[in-house]
């Protein structure tokens, strides 16, 4: 089995990432033996359901069972992701865990995933995120465990690096944005390089065969005093090159992507908050031109978002809750459409019978407050549901 170092940027238990995860566990020999790593979140009130969520992210989207655990000595496949990156460096460092990971690139074994919290560790130094960005400390750096070592990497990883939740402030760089890491820089040792992972993007290390490929969305910045180089989504090239780069060698430039093959040209997996903002534009463009029934299916579509996303761990950006936000606010909205005088002739019969699909979906799993919001804003807009034997049905006054 070929040793591999993944360093995920962001989204690690979501439908972006399920293609870079199966092709991974390809290279798994049959039984593998598979661990996940909750310390990074391990101080969370809801680190079971963290926990479960992960596990059947994997099993159902990726095909592997994946255990919980503390130990990796002999795991084939390892994974850690999202939550605080000091946390979990405290927590390695004090059990030896830290010396494990490190063990296992120096020996070119296994498959290590790392995704955001946890891949920010991977570095000479990590980002104390939730310090700086939540609490307000000064910016600094903490020695990392530092697994790029082995591979002839001096360098510290960034996830997130492409984030622009703060809209009217920079929240690039993992929430540090330019002048925060700019002052950080200067504080790294010399010759140290900034390896800027996007959101929704892998690097992919053949420990054995020295390979790199960047996957996912965006891109991986490799940047210097002086100097930056950007390897996008697509990139092939081989850890040799990588060096280069984050050594700031004059003349190195990274290789061009290779051409799209008719497969590569598929689009990439929208993120859930695109398929949010869709969904939404949808809505409003519907209702703009009394259209209940297409916007009763932009609630459907949200409703199916919100299925498929539902074991993404990393909701920084509101992730699935504030999906179902939107629901109930667009559900709510619903009701005032199917009281649209000129268009209830037509329309009336499939919006009703659109909204009683939906009805079914959300109270089949277990959503029976988005169910009942439902109903009642159907109830304004004067139609009324009857729950019989044999199923619901609806009726108008019309």
């Amino acid at each position: 089995m070929p040793g591999l170092l993944v360093l995920m940027g962001s989204g690690e238990t979501s439908p972006t990432m399920v293609e870079v995860h199966r092709a991974v566990a390809r290279t798994l020999r049959p039984g593998a033996r598979a661990v996940l790593l909750d310390t990074p979140y391990a101080f969370q009130e809801n680190r079971a359901d963290i926990s479960a969520r992960a596990c059947r992210y994997f099993a159902r989207s990726v095909g592997l069972d994946v255990e919980v655990g503390s130990a990796i000595t002999g795991a084939d496949w390892v994974f850690s992701g999202p939550g605080s990156p000091t946390y979990a460096l405290d927590r390695w460092a004090g059990s030896g865990l830290a010396g494990d990971l490190r063990a296992r690139i120096r020996a070119r074994e296994g498959v290590t995933v790392l995704a955001s919290a946890a891949a920010c560790t991977a570095g000479l130094a990590t980002v104390p995120v939730y310090e700086i960005y939540k609490v307000g400390a000064e910016p600094h750096w903490r020695e990392g465990i530092d697994l790029l070592e082995p591979l002839g990497l001096q360098a510290v990883l960034i996830p997130h690096f492409d984030n622009a939740e703060g809209g009217t402030h920079d929240t690039r760089y993992c929430y540090l944005g330019e002048r925060r890491l700019s002052r950080m820089e200067r504080e790294l040792p010399p010759g140290t390089a900034v390896l800027g992972l996007d959101e929704h993007t892998a690097l992919l290390i053949g420990l054995d065969d020295e390979s790199v490929r960047v996957a996912g969305r965006g891109g991986l910045t490799v940047r210097r005093p002086g100097s930056l180089a950007v390897l996008p989504a697509g990139t092939s090239t081989t850890l040799a090159e990588l060096r280069h780069l984050a050594e700031g060698r004059a003349g190195t430039t990274a290789p061009p992507p290779p051409a799209p093959s008719s497969a590569a040209q598929a689009p990439a997996e929208a993120t859930l908050e695109e398929s949010i903002r869709s969904c939404e534009e949808r809505f409003k463009a519907a209702a703009d031109r009394s259209d209940p029934v297409a916007a009763a299916q932009a609630v459907l579509d949200l409703e199916a978002e919100i299925v498929k996303w539902a074991a993404d761990t990393e909701e920084d950006a509101g992730g699935v809750e504030q999906a179902r936000e939107l629901m109930r606010l667009l559900v709510g909205r619903l009701g005032d459409l199917a009281a649209t005088a000129h268009q209830r002739a037509r329309a009336l019969p499939a919006l009703a019978e659109s909204l009683l699909e939906l009805r079914a979906e959300l109270r089949d799993k277990g959503a029976y407050d988005v169910a009942d919001a439902l109903r009642a804003a159907l109830t304004r807009g004067g139609i009324t549901i009857e729950d019989t034997p044999t199923g619901p049905r609806w009726s108008h006054p019309s």
